[in-house]
């Protein structure tokens, strides 16, 4: 069974910029596709970014593109969101999950495990 760790959260202003980690242990990532949802109070889960096993392909949620990106390092088996230009609206609990194949998707029930998440607060 994979654990995944989250980190990197915290509080940042609109307009800054974070980078949250997801370290892996217990299962080599390289042959999973990985994915990044967030939760907001009173809203479901959300959809935000995933990535292919090998890294090849990225799908992200139209609110977030073009000022969030998706890596992962499958030596280190951790993988990132790098998110720029926050917005008030990106306050979120962010979770990382495992996808149940190498093929990246965008749904939650392509993900079989998940993180505890990390909160995310963006001040206007």
């Amino acid at each position: 069974q994979v654990q995944l760790v989250e980190s990197g959260g915290g509080l940042v202003q609109a307009g800054g910029s974070l980078r949250l980690s997801c370290a892996a242990s217990g299962r080599t990532l390289s042959t999973y596709a990985m994915g990044w949802f967030r939760q907001a109070p009173g809203k479901e889960r959300e959809f935000v970014a995933s990535i292919s096993g090998h890294g090849r392909y990225t799908y992200y949620a139209d609110s977030v593109k073009g000022r969030f990106t998706i890596s992962r390092d499958n030596a280190k088996n951790t993988v990132y969101l790098q998110t720029n230009s926050v917005k008030p609206e990106d306050t979120a609990i962010y979770y990382c999950a495992q996808g149940r194949t190498i093929v990246a998707a965008t749904s939650a029930h392509e993900f079989s495990s998940w993180g505890q998440g990390t909160q995310v607060t963006v001040s206007s």
